[in-house]
């Protein structure tokens, strides 16, 4: 990773781990909601959040840091509950066992809670901000994060498991499921920098890319990845019986899709170049279509 994105990085990661305080309630609950904060990963989407930021508006991204963390909460919510029984049945996640292997099922489920909510105390509280503009953040967030967004689009994958569903309607699940809240840092970004209709809209649809692009390489890597590389089990689709762009279209076919779209992104890219420096958006592209895990 480039210096400014490990910046970026290094001051995300100590802002969320200090943003859960210890409880007066005597519980383990805090201890469940940091065990799988601290799992890691990659951070994309809050990087792709404060990267954004820090084009539109440098050294300015110190004022997205709270509606980061604030993300990552929400994303690490919906994978302690993705991995449950009741979802996908996974017990390994980030190469850790998963939430309710450690906690158990009633705690993980808690503290999947107690993130969502967390996530909405921070970008309220952040008064670096205008309450307007954390007004038009919370608005976006819930739609991302809900029924029209994330859940709605992880409610719709868990239906159609074991149906032959058209390529239509599999696009549907990861606009929402997966692209929801990649879309979200985009926005966040431009509403925090009050950025004109023209710019944000070419970034909403660079993300709406980097979606298709993030879900079309994670079917690639269940499918051809190792266990020991992901830091979880491969083949979890096929054993879930869900469809897959690579099982819908083949490996060949689905790489093509994915070119197609990286291809489109650097166009968008190309274009906001000749005002902002896009190196770190230039480089978090990278990361979504050669990564390994």
């Amino acid at each position: 990773m480039n210096q400014s994105l490990n910046k970026l990085l290094a001051t995300f990661n100590d802002t969320l781990m200090a943003s859960i305080e210890a409880s007066k309630l005597n519980t383990d609950l805090e201890q469940s909601m940091l065990y799988s904060l601290e799992a890691g990963g990659k951070r994309v989407r809050p990087l792709l959040l404060l990267a954004t930021l820090n084009m539109l508006q440098p050294n300015q991204y110190e004022k997205g840091m709270q509606t980061a963390v604030a993300l990552e909460m929400i994303h690490t919510y919906s994978l302690i509950h993705d991995d449950l029984p009741a979802m996908d049945n996974d017990d390994l996640r980030r190469g850790k066992p998963t939430n309710h292997k450690v906690y158990g099922e009633w705690l993980a489920i808690l503290a999947g809670d107690a993130l969502l909510t967390k996530a909405f105390e921070c970008v309220s509280n952040d008064h670096s901000l205008t309450a307007e503009t954390r007004v038009a953040l919370i608005s976006s967030l819930s739609d991302a994060s809900g029924h029209r967004g994330m859940v709605g689009g992880q409610t719709l994958d868990m239906q159609s498991e074991s149906l032959d569903v058209p390529l239509s309607v599999l696009e549907q699940i990861h606009l929402h499921k997966t692209g929801a809240l990649i879309r979200f840092a985009v926005h966040a970004a431009t509403i925090i920098a009050n950025t004109n209709e023209n710019e944000q809209q070419q970034l909403l649809q660079f993300a709406n890319h980097l979606g298709i692009i993030f879900q079309i390489k994670d079917d690639l890597l269940d499918q051809y990845g190792t266990t020991e590389a992901l830091g979880k089990q491969t083949g979890s689709d096929d054993a879930n019986n869900k469809s897959t762009y690579v099982t819908l279209l083949g490996r060949a076919e689905a790489e093509t899709i994915l070119a197609r779209h990286v291809a489109d992104a650097e166009e968008i890219l190309a274009v906001l170049s000749q005002k902002y420096n896009t190196t770190d958006l230039d480089y978090l592209l990278k990361l979504f279509y050669q990564r390994q895990n």
